[in-house]
């Protein structure tokens, strides 16, 4: 052991350095707090009165909280705040959750103790603190968000990068580094809650159905214990259909000025086509050259392309195969009937639905008030009842799903019925076209419509 000359009354450096260590201990008050003093340089002061809570001095006067414990056999540290935002009584109750977690195997860096918004004293600068733990760690909520993607949402759902861009977006982003099992009830509604305050309700909604089932599926995983999503009811409220069907002056309307309206011939064939199949935009979009068939009139949706699972055939009248033949010329050599740029892909259905959203002035000009894609579906099968189309034969028309036991020992197609329903929608579309035309030519007019036309952005 080395021994040095000058150390006043120590006589070694082992014997220094544990008075040093010693007269850094206080049993921590208020007023103890308030007359610590800065240094230069950074120094920490041990509570007596809670193990392994310290309080940091920097050389700026700003003092922290942290907390040093042992994990996996190493030391580790966590800052669980800046005084006196987070008082000594509160950094005395950290320290003791911290020391529950420990108990149950888990590093208080994951569990999200530091309030939120704590941010790192000392520092001009907005980082907030964080704990983060191995993205390998079968606790953490990365690690049951990709098990939950991996083992139940891409074998069982259509649609799997919907719920994938709800994790990457609203979820993981709040959450990241969190030990799953930590997460409380109160955290979830505080999630919705910051979702409902945007303004879209449905998506809260919807995300609140994604957590609840994940969660659920982490403890039929055995990787939880308990859900924190305990909700009563929706965030996002109660969802009210919608109810939007287009007149027939505004169908009228809508049929003499489409092109006009539409900024791309191609946004007008989709449009006019999903009016005149009364199919679901994500069913056309994903559609393949494969599936239609020009001579028996016929375009077959298979069932991976299906909302219910369930393929059908529907009927083409032959307004509908003169708008898939312009689209086929569109298309070139691309198996798909809506390619992407490059016709590899087909295109993302999510277009459809933006493009009417940006059509939305022009089509105002021309007399339609706001709709969307899905809205000319159901003004078709409001179209349908009118004309006498029974109820069983219209609700095939749009394959919707039917009671089960209907739907195992009632196989017939219904081609022919589903045929002259949609023929009878398109002459009555024709019907309305005609008598417009009439009009105006009777008028001396020319086959536009009366108002400001639009000009197209560029």
């Amino acid at each position: 052991m080395a021994t040095v000359t000058v150390l006043g009354k120590f006589e070694t450096v082992r014997e220094r350095a544990r008075a040093l260590r010693e007269s850094s201990k206080h049993r921590l008050t208020a007023s103890a707090i308030e007359s610590f003093k800065p240094g230069p340089r950074r120094y920490e002061i041990t509570d007596l009165g809670c193990a392994g809570l310290q309080l940091r001095i920097e050389t700026t006067r700003a003092k922290s909280w942290i907390f040093r414990y042992y994990w996996q056999h190493r030391r580790q540290r966590i800052v669980l705040g800046a005084w006196p935002d987070v008082g000594l009584a509160q950094a005395r109750e950290l320290v003791t959750a911290a020391r529950i977690l420990l108990k149950r195997g888990i590093d208080p860096r994951t569990a999200g103790l530091a309030p939120q918004g704590t941010r790192r004293p000392g520092r001009a600068s907005t980082e907030v603190v964080a704990f983060r733990g191995p993205p390998t760690d079968e606790h953490s909520i990365e690690f049951l968000a990709s098990e939950y993607m991996t083992r139940h949402v891409i074998p069982h759902r259509k649609r799997p990068e919907q719920v994938q861009r709800m994790l990457d977006r609203e979820i993981l982003p709040k959450w990241r580094g969190r030990d799953a099992r930590t997460i409380k009830p109160r955290e979830v509604i505080e999630l919705l809650d910051g979702i409902v305050a945007r303004g879209v309700k449905v998506q809260a909604n919807r995300i609140a159905g994604v957590l609840g089932q994940m969660f659920r599926f982490g403890i039929h995983r055995a990787l939880l214990e308990t859900t924190p999503v305990q909700l009563l009811y929706r965030p996002g409220g109660r969802e009210k259909p919608r109810r939007r069907v287009l007149s027939d002056e505004e169908l009228t309307a809508f049929l003499l000025n489409r092109k006009l309206a539409c900024r791309f011939e191609r946004s007008s064939r989709v449009l006019m086509l999903l009016l005149l199949t009364l199919q679901r935009r994500g069913e056309l979009a994903v559609a393949e050259w494969r599936e239609i068939n020009f001579e028996k009139a016929t375009w077959t949706i298979p069932d991976e392309h299906t909302k219910t699972g369930q393929g059908h055939i529907v009927p083409l009248s032959t307004w509908a195969l003169e708008e898939l033949k312009e689209l086929k010329r569109a298309a070139g050599n691309s198996r798909f009937v809506l390619p992407n740029e490059d016709g590899t892909a087909a295109d993302d259905p999510k277009y459809i639905t933006r493009s009417v959203a940006r059509l939305q002035r022009r089509f105002r000009a021309i007399g339609l008030e706001k709709f969307t894609a899905h809205d000319l579906r159901r003004t078709g099968r409001t179209g349908l009842a009118r004309l006498g189309v029974a109820t069983e034969i219209a609700e095939r028309v749009l394959n919707h799903a039917r009671d089960r036991i209907e739907g195992t020992y009632d196989l017939y197609n219904y081609l022919d019925e589903k045929r002259s329903a949609l023929d009878n929608w398109a002459a009555h579309l024709k019907t309305l076209l005609r008598a417009a035309a009439s009009r105006v030519a009777s008028d001396s007019a020319p086959l536009q419509h009366v108002g400001p036309v639009v000009p197209p952005r560029r």
